[in-house]
C-alpha cells in the first residue's frame, strides 16, 4: 500500500528522517513546493488508493485530499494539521504578526533555534528561495477548508480511519485546531502530545509509524 507523506512548509525531508513509514519503494515525500503545484493529487490518482500523513501545511493538504477524493483515502494521519492556518472571527489562529515573524525566523536561523529542535534530532526545516516561502505563506495565508470538510462530514463519504497528533504547546498550529478535526471526524483517535512543539514528526516517530502500519 502506498504511503504519500505531505510535508510542512519551509520543510526537508530530513524531517522524516526517523520515520520507517517514510523509506522504501512504497513511499512518496511530497514537497510544499510540489503540493501547490497539484503533485500530491496526481500521486493519489496513480496509486489508486494510499494512506496519506499531513504534518502542518501537508496536513491542510491532506485535509483537502480528503475531501476532494474520499474513496482513495486508506487511512489519514493528520499531524499538527488544520483547517485554517489564521485567525478569523470565532478561531484561534495565527495573527499576521506572528506568521511575519515565523518567516523572518525561519530565514535568521534556519528553522534551528527558532523553531526549538532538540539537540541529536535531525533539523527538519529548510533555507528556500525567498518567492519559494512567500508562495507557501499566501497559501497558508488563504487557505480556509472549514465549509468543505463540514460538507465532507454532511456526506458521510469519510469511512477511512483517521489519527489526530497535536502537541499541547504548538504555538504555530493551535491546540484548538484538534477540537474542530474530531469533531468533523468522530471517530477519529486523537492523541495530544505533552512536552512537544510544532516538529513533531522528530519528536514522536514512533507513534507515526504506529499510525500508518494500523491502516495497512
Amino acid at each position: 500500500m502506498k504511503t504519500i507523506i505531505l510535508n510542512g512548509w519551509a520543510a526537508s525531508e530530513r524531517a522524516w528522517e526517523l520515520c520507517d513509514c517514510a523509506k522504501g519503494p512504497d513511499a512518496r515525500i511530497v514537497s510544499y513546493l510540489e503540493q501547490m503545484d497539484g503533485v500530491a493529487e496526481r500521486v493519489l490518482d496513480e496509486a489508486g488508493k494510499a494512506v496519506v500523513v499531513g504534518w502542518s501545511m501537508g496536513g491542510s493538504r491532506a485535509l483537502a485530499l480528503a475531501m476532494g477524493s474520499p474513496k482513495k483515502i486508506k487511512g489519514l494521519v493528520l499531524i499538527a494539521a488544520t483547517a485554517r492556518m489564521m485567525e478569523a472571527p470565532n478561531w484561534k489562529g495565527m495573527s499576521e504578526r506572528r506568521l511575519k515573524a515565523l518567516e523572518a525566523g525561519l530565514k535568521m536561523t534556519h528553522g534551528e533555534g527558532f523553531f526549538g529542535v532538540p539537540e541529536g534530532k535531525p533539523n527538519p526545516y529548510m533555507t528556500d528561495t525567498d518567492e519559494n516561502l512567500a508562495r507557501g505563506l499566501a497559501y497558508l495565508r488563504d487557505t480556509d477548508l472549514r465549509l468543505g470538510l463540514i460538507d465532507l462530514l454532511a456526506s458521510g463519504k469519510a469511512k477511512f480511519p483517521v489519527k489526530i497528533f497535536q502537541s499541547e504547546r504548538d504555538g504555530i498550529v493551535r491546540p484548538e485546531n484538534a477540537k474542530f478535526l474530531s469533531a468533523v471526524f468522530p471517530e477519529a483517535e486523537v492523541e495530544m502530545v505533552s512536552g512537544a512543539e510544532h516538529a513533531l514528526p522528530i519528536m514522536i516517530p514512533d507513534r507515526i509509524d504506529a499510525a500508518v502500519a494500523s491502516f495497512r
